[in-house]
């Protein structure tokens, strides 16, 4: 009574009987199945779904780095554009009022007027500084100079570029305040 069940299951032969069966189940196993060639064999092992739904964090990376590279290209596109365009507006401007200022070499009277928070001043004849307070003329910058110049060319200088048009007097507008236009500071 005190052998074990498995020796007693080898003296009765039944043991080795299991053994001699269970060897050819795993010879079986162990063969190398024929391949299909009709069909690619796919991978049993499943991936996880958290990967399948999440990309890696090396690709996130990857398409970050590419939209702000996009970004910045077209940002620099933009710049380049907007460069451009300012270059031929001034070219524009500097051949519409190329030999049309009306600035002269022996003006006297200044005439102040606002412009980019300062208060800034251009020098014309007694003529030209009731000219222009009553809207005939007009000042207009290029390159830094203030031109005096006359109202149909600065409207056409304002249609080329809003911010060369610096001054220009509407005499039918009411005044701001009480100090009159053509007052001499």
């Amino acid at each position: 009574m005190s052998e074990s069940l498995r020796d007693q299951l080898l003296k009765s032969g039944l043991a080795a009987k299991f053994k001699a069966e269970a060897k050819p189940a795993k010879e079986q196993h162990k063969k190398p199945q024929p391949v299909k060639a009709a069909r690619p064999q796919v991978s049993q092992r499943k991936k996880p779904a958290s990967a399948l739904q999440e990309p890696n964090l090396a690709h996130a990376y990857a398409l970050r780095a590419k939209q702000e590279k996009d970004e910045r290209d077209q940002a620099q596109r933009d710049a380049e554009r907007q460069a451009r365009e300012n270059r031929e507006r001034k070219q524009k401007l500097a051949a519409l009022l190329n030999g049309k200022a009306l600035n002269s070499a022996d003006a006297d009277t200044p005439r102040h007027f606002p412009h980019g928070n300062k208060i800034r001043r251009v020098y014309c004849t007694a003529e030209q500084f009731a000219k222009l307070n009553q809207g005939d003329l007009a000042i207009v910058q290029l390159a830094g100079r203030y031109l005096l110049v006359e109202r149909g060319i600065a409207l056409q200088a304002q249609e080329i570029n809003p911010q060369a048009l610096v001054l220009l007097c509407d005499p039918d507008a009411p005044t701001e305040d009480d100090v009159p236009a053509d007052l001499v500071w």
